[in-house]
């Protein structure tokens, strides 16, 4: 009887993976056939609604299909930097868009450089004589960033602008540590490579503070060039530095004293803010109070496809983290991002590369692996150009060397030429509970790295000599490509990251621009006419399924305490230590489980969305072993 039972459960196991594939393959067909026609034609006229309901980044992650059909994921939408910039720029020139509307309410953000970006594609809009609206309950920097691009900024009368400017506070290990009796033992070279510091000590180093306050520093310099040049009016030093005195002569009225300092033109809610946008792209053809005719981001950006015509330029893009192996998208996986390269370059249909950097580094073996096939494109003779995003540090600077001409921006976090190792043992901790390991050996390296009764003297010395060797090799590498000396590249690097403005000149980045002047240059460098050739996006297509899930999650966009917090600048405030502590775990979680040798800045800030606080609790949990 046991046997037919299992055999039973047996045959209702198969049943139920044949009914589950079943009903994957019916909406696989659904979804094929729904998708199976031409990109849609746009046929009404209105505004363009750009409902940055998420954040912007340059590779968007893969959806998991467990995660969002559970509910388990973030819920944080992420929007293609290149996508958002190709609708505005057709806005610009299609007579079927009267306007642009930036709606704010929910922006999560982005790096600072990929926001300039989308704010010269605003620019390039009112050029054309069309208006741009922005409208949001609250904005913070990256938010009104955007906004102060546009030609009217709308305020909610309840909100405020609140802006922090960058910097903030970092979560340091080592109390918690000692307290747990676990020994993070450090193997790092840089002067400046401050990623390890949590774990080291309680508080910054004074060279890790003058570097990470020079960062900072050059960023909100950076930042109030960009809202000075876009909204001249904008008294944003005042602002910043006197909304208490001004708040009080205003009982409060944080949005009348951002009117006031010019920081927006108009305030009004969302009916309010309707009807004037109708005055100029027509009223909503269903007569609901505060309509206007629109046209949703997702369907523009369907009906303008990317260029395909004239020679292909190849861009390779590696975002995120580095990691060794495969990976999906949003994160870049050594071998995932190898393969791409080099199946591409099989097909010999790519004139010139573009390496599309925008990563904080991470693994030295996936970084390497990734230098290695784009040093396979440069021995086909391929020019190398690499185009840096928001961050291009450590193992991102690493990919960056074989490029014949490296662009950035002013803002770009770039630098971070350091290397580091972490490997926590626990022979204190079993210690506290009253536990003890022994065992035996034949060589010196035997059972190494030993956890559990601390690494040997021989196991130290050997990563030491390894982090060091890689270091010299990096700045090696650095010296080669940049034509610096390696005591020039050694007093540079040392793990001190770089605002881009300062990498120019130092020599670190060659030129400014973004990814269409990198095109150009790639372009030109292979004696080929820059207008007469096209991008070609080097990336894995996503399957139906996660391509379904992203149909899915776009409908289903956050609503509920999310949506009233993204809403509430106050609320926003609240909850930002929230945020900084779950990235703050993450990273350690970061360090402690990647790579023993690893090339990553963790003081680069980033684009990430916030992780939730309950995954960021069982990443805490799990770092320290009580999970």
């Amino acid at each position: 009887m046991r046997i037919l039972r299992g055999f039973w459960k047996l045959l209702v196991g198969i049943k139920d993976a044949l009914v589950l594939l079943m009903m994957l393959l019916f909406f696989g067909l659904i979804y094929a056939a729904l998708s199976a026609k031409p990109n849609p034609a746009v046929t009404t006229t209105g505004a363009l609604l750009v409902d940055l309901n998420g954040a912007i980044v340059e590779q968007p992650s893969s959806i998991d299909p467990v995660a969002s059909l559970t509910g388990s994921s973030s819920g944080t939408r992420e929007f293609r930097l290149r996508d958002v910039v190709r609708a505005l720029d057709a806005a610009a020139s299609d007579d079927k868009a009267k306007a642009v509307v930036l709606d704010l309410d929910r922006f999560s953000g982005g790096g600072q450089s990929a926001i300039t970006t989308v704010g010269e594609a605003i620019d390039k809009v009112r050029r054309a004589g069309k208006p741009v609206l922005a409208y949001a309950t609250g904005y913070s920097d990256d938010s009104y960033q955007l906004a102060a691009h546009a030609s009217e900024v709308w305020l909610d009368p309840m909100g405020a602008v609140l802006i922090a400017g960058p910097g903030g506070t970092q979560l340091y290990y080592k109390g918690l540590l000692d307290k747990l009796g676990v020994n993070a033992r450090v193997y790092r070279v840089g002067q400046f490579k401050s990623a390890v510091e949590p774990f080291t000590r309680t508080d910054q180093s004074p060279e890790a503070r003058a570097a990470n306050q020079a960062l900072v520093d050059a960023l909100w310099q950076n930042w109030q060039g960009d809202i000075a040049k876009a909204r001249p009016k904008a008294k944003v030093a005042d602002y910043v530095g006197n909304a208490d005195k001004m708040a009080e002569a205003t009982g409060g009225d944080m949005a009348q004293i951002a009117l006031q300092a010019g920081l927006v033109d108009k305030l009004g809610d969302r009916l309010a803010f309707g009807r004037r946008v109708a005055e100029i792209a027509g009223a909503a053809s269903d007569g609901q109070p505060g309509g206007y005719q629109s046209i949703s981001l997702d369907n523009w950006t369907a009906a303008h496809p990317e260029a395909t015509s004239g020679d292909a330029i190849g861009v390779l893009t590696i975002a995120g983290e580095i990691v060794d192996g495969k990976a999906p998208a949003g994160t870049a996986g050594g071998d995932t991002v190898s393969k791409l390269l080099l199946d591409e370059l099989a097909r010999n249909r790519i004139k010139a590369l573009v390496v599309r950097v925008d990563s904080p580094g991470g693994s030295v073996s996936a970084s390497e692996r990734i230098r290695g096939a784009i040093l396979e494109a440069k021995r086909m003779k391929l020019p190398i150009v690499v185009s840096m995003g928001s961050v291009a540090a450590s193992g991102g600077y690493w990919v960056s060397t074989p490029a014949d001409r490296i662009f950035a921006e002013p803002s770009t976090i770039t630098g971070s030429i350091g290397v580091f190792g972490i490997i926590p043992t626990f022979e204190k901790s079993l210690g506290k509970i009253g536990l003890s390991a022994d065992g035996v050996k034949t060589t010196p390296l035997t059972g190494e790295p030993d956890v559990l009764r601390g690494t040997s003297a021989e196991f130290d010395r050997l990563v030491q000599l390894g982090v060091e060797n890689t270091y010299r090799r990096f700045t090696g590498l650095v010296a080669q490509s940049r034509h610096l000396t390696p005591a020039r590249v050694d007093e540079i690097g040392q793990g001190r990251v770089w605002a881009g403005g300062i990498a120019h000149q130092i020599g670190l980045v060659d030129q400014f621009g973004g990814l269409d002047e990198a095109v150009a240059a790639a372009a030109k460098l292979a004696k080929l006419d820059p207008a007469k050739v096209h991008p070609l996006f080097i990336e894995k297509q996503p399957g139906w399924l996660s391509q379904l899930l992203a149909e899915y999650t776009r409908k289903d966009d956050s609503s509920g305490d999310s949506d009233a917090q993204a809403r509430d600048p106050y609320l926003r405030i609240g909850t930002r230590p929230d945020w900084i502590l779950a990235g703050a775990i993450a990273d350690a979680q970061r360090i402690t489980t990647g790579a023993t040798i690893q090339a990553r800045c963790l003081s680069c800030p980033g684009a990430r969305p916030p992780q939730p606080a309950k995954q960021a609790a069982r990443a805490l949990l799990g770092m320290v072993g009580l999970q």
